[in-house]
């Protein structure tokens, strides 16, 4: 779709586009509120923007949306997005992944989150491994970075 066609759309078929990016409705709001976008980075810019601070409830309904690294996307999740993202995961580290997720959650009581594409299996366990040893207050501003990245990765891909 091009930027002048989401431009267009009635409001309601926007915000599904968007929800499929990052599931925030005050992000969503955002996005449609800035609209027109005269350019992709501009639309880009305020993705962005709005998506650097969430409160833990937005934080915890964006990850709702995002399967286990290695885990097959179900439902609720974006399924479409998620194979996609997640093709460089290997099967042959399921067991691997299971327990680095299991640690995380253990450690964060949150599913670990990166941005998978374009990383293998060893990548993003040496990232869950880094990541294990951050403090609360700097994992959660590195999951809602990690979010970003994402949304914006897809709302490339949406628009």
């Amino acid at each position: 779709m091009s930027l002048e066609d989401f431009n267009a759309l009635p409001e309601q078929e926007a915000a599904e586009r968007l929800r499929t990016c990052l599931d925030v409705p005050r992000w969503v709001d955002t996005i449609l509120a800035g609209r027109p976008y005269g350019d992709q980075d501009a639309l880009l810019a305020v993705a962005r923007n709005a998506a650097t601070e969430m409160t833990d409830d937005e934080l915890a309904a964006a990850l709702a949306r995002h399967p286990r690294i290695g885990e097959k996307a179900g439902a609720g999740h974006d399924a479409a997005f998620s194979v996609r993202e997640q093709a460089g995961v290997e099967a042959s580290d399921a067991d691997r992944l299971v327990a680095a997720n299991r640690a995380y959650e253990d450690r964060f009581e949150r599913v670990f989150l990166i941005r998978a594409a374009g990383r293998g299996s060893d990548e993003i366990l040496a990232e869950c491994q880094r990541r294990l040893g951050n403090d609360d207050e700097t994992e959660r501003a590195e999951t809602i970075e990690q979010l970003t990245q994402i949304a914006l990765l897809r709302l490339e891909q949406v628009i």
